[in-house]
């Protein structure tokens, strides 16, 4: 059996774990976005991890894991992987899991929700992807549930630029990549300076703002998850080597990048040993208040 790992021991914390499969066998996504997604990542290994199968995985590698399903129940027109249930199962495992949430924007009861994933099931955070879930993010009524999140004290992680889901498909299965341009949470991170925001990925096409905004904005971060690091834009990696080096967290995106490629293709871009620690684990620490 493999040793228990703390969250704030492990050498490292993957920002960015989808949980793909819930105990009953439920998808996230219906087969036709599964496959296009696998396609598109050229991903062998197993597509739907649960709960269980995450904390096994990162356990024996001893670092820790930011989980998280998305609610696109309206965007999709599919019903979600319950959220509660996944914070239940992640539970089990706090030496190496950290469970986030994620509401469905369009549900009249997104603001309660949200309050009662944190409250009552101990949620760390929030996952948001615009395209899926089918909303602007700086809309005016999304902001209730903006405020409410900035009261709550966790973060909220958006994805941002391209999604490898509904990708090759005939009009990307209705999956609009423009409400995944991170200058739309600009709006929100000026408006919201008590949120702490996370932009998913290296944001292309919009590579180049999301490190501005991450640069102007206190409250922004950057994840780095979706991309090996050997396809990092090049402003991407002089970024996190210097200037940004405090604002970039370690994501992998598991299960479509393994965080083992990642790790072992992070290790060619030279970064220094101290930029490495605040990447692989030191922001991300500050980030989730470990």
């Amino acid at each position: 059996m493999s040793t228990p790992v703390n969250p704030t021991d492990a050498i490292a914390v993957d920002f960015h774990v989808h949980v793909e499969q819930d105990a009953h066998g439920h998808l996230a996504l219906d087969a036709e976005l599964m496959d296009a997604s696998a396609a598109y990542f050229k991903s062998g290994q197993d597509r739907t991890p649960t709960v269980e199968h995450l904390a096994a995985h990162y356990r024996e590698r001893r670092m820790a894991a930011v989980i998280f399903t998305v609610d696109a129940t309206t965007g999709l027109g599919r019903p979600a992987l319950s959220s509660e249930e996944i914070a239940e199962a992640a539970a089990a495992h706090p030496d190496v899991l950290v469970p986030f949430g994620s509401v469905d924007p369009h549900r009249p009861d997104a603001v309660a929700r949200a309050r009662s994933l944190v409250r009552d099931h101990g949620v760390r955070g929030f996952k948001f992807h615009p395209s899926l879930q089918a909303f602007a993010p700086n809309a005016p009524e999304h902001y209730p549930l903006y405020e409410a999140i900035q009261e709550l004290g966790v973060p909220a992680l958006f994805h941002t630029g391209q999604t490898g889901i509904g990708a090759g498909l005939p009009g990307g299965r209705g999956i609009k990549l423009r409400r995944s341009d991170p200058m739309l949470l600009d709006d929100v991170a000026a408006d919201f300076p008590g949120l702490t925001i996370v932009l998913a990925h290296p944001s292309v096409p919009w590579q180049d703002e999301a490190i501005s905004i991450a640069t102007h904005k206190a409250n922004v971060y950057i994840d780095l998850s979706g991309w090996s690091p050997k396809y990092f834009p090049p402003q991407l990696v002089k970024a996190a080597g210097s200037f940004l080096r405090h604002k970039v967290l370690f994501g992998s995106d598991y299960p479509v990048v393994t965080p083992d490629r990642w790790l072992a293709d992070f290790d060619t871009l030279g970064l220094k040993p101290e930029v490495r620690q605040l990447i692989l684990k030191e922001n991300a620490a500050r980030v989730l208040n470990l």
